[in-house]
């Protein structure tokens, strides 16, 4: 088959321009070492995490795979565990050379990492964040369409967002997310002009992802019309736009006219964390293995590309099929 070579692929040594989004607390050093083995971009997740945290599951990732793994950080927000500098600087000491930003500028963090040979990304929702990102040194960006599933940057759809953002920034490479879930999608973004795709929600129904058994589930079952875009679940990380499958939680918060203020059930206890910790309907947390209660009600993470996630697959297997797709999608158009 015909080589998926990009500007992507060809910076960072990659066999497929494909790369796993760091899913939150639901990516893990199994999911990323698994497509960094099949020649894709594996992301970890690290904000969240202190420095032994980070380094731990940083460690246990490069046990597991030869390929190539980059981090994430969330710039902007108030809840990490340590300075993103900080952060930064032990991701480097423990090898990692490929870094992601998102909700806020990479800008403070380029030279610490250029200095130590490391690429940075930066994800953007529009042609002026990208010029200026690409000003300011970052060497990629992610362009996320308000498709996407999480936490969601942009209110432009992923379609006219990519080629804007291309064209803006002809020099730069560029990550299309946001809808992404098969091969077809990946040889759209790639006729865009974008250099790779980037897939969350995808990469939540694989065997690796450390997510819960019926959100995985949820994921697989539910339709491009099941999710919401809203900004519900913001308690620990106040107004910020996010994409989710509805379920009770979310229906019954519309049925009341989305309130800002007291919500219905605010305050309720609806499942515990694997340490018995209690989760508060509204809460910013992800149904992950080990949560107890009811688990339905938490925040469902998930992009409109769930009405294309149908089946669980291995993690390699999911990276070798998107890649066949692509290639055949591809050849379709050519």
């Amino acid at each position: 088959m015909a080589p998926l070579r990009t500007a992507l692929t060809d910076a960072l040594g990659l066999d497929v321009p494909i790369v796993q989004a760091p899913i939150g607390s639901a990516t893990c050093p199994a999911l990323a070492a698994a497509v960094a083995d099949a020649g894709g971009l594996g992301m970890v997740a690290v904000t969240w995490r202190d420095r032994a945290q980070t380094r731990a599951v940083l460690a246990d990732t490069k046990h597991r795979t030869d390929g190539v793994v980059g981090v994430n950080i969330v710039a902007d927000s108030n809840a990490k565990e340590i300075p993103t500098e900080t952060h930064v600087e032990v991701c480097l000491d423990e090898g990692v050379r490929v870094f992601s930003f998102s909700f806020g500028e990479a800008t403070p963090y380029v030279e610490q990492i250029h200095a130590r040979g490391g690429t940075v990304i930066q994800t953007v929702g529009s042609a002026a964040a990208a010029t200026s990102a690409v000003d300011a040194g970052v060497d990629m960006l992610v362009a996320q369409g308000r498709e996407a599933g999480g936490h969601v940057q942009s209110d432009v759809g992923t379609l006219p967002l990519v080629p804007r953002i291309v064209d803006a920034v002809p020099e730069t490479p560029v990550i299309a997310a946001g809808g992404i879930a098969d091969g077809r999608g990946i040889a759209a973004v790639l006729t865009l002009g974008a250099a790779g795709a980037w897939l969350g929600t995808r990469f939540l129904a694989t065997e690796e992802a450390n997510v819960h058994r019926l959100y995985r589930r949820r994921v697989v079952e539910a339709d491009e019309t099941d999710t919401v875009y809203s900004t519900v679940f913001d308690e620990g990380w106040p107004g910020v736009p996010h994409r989710v499958i509805e379920n009770r939680t979310v229906s019954e918060w519309a049925r009341a006219d989305r309130p800002e203020r007291q919500r219905p059930g605010a305050g309720d206890v609806v499942a515990e964390t694997a340490d018995g910790e209690p989760i508060r309907r509204y809460e910013d947390s992800l149904a992950v293995p080990g949560t107890t209660g009811d688990v339905a009600q938490l925040p469902l993470y998930a992009g409109q590309s769930v009405g294309l996630t149908e089946e669980v697959q291995p993690a390699d297997a999911l990276v070798a099929t998107l890649a066949a797709e692509a290639r055949t999608a591809l050849g379709d158009v050519h």
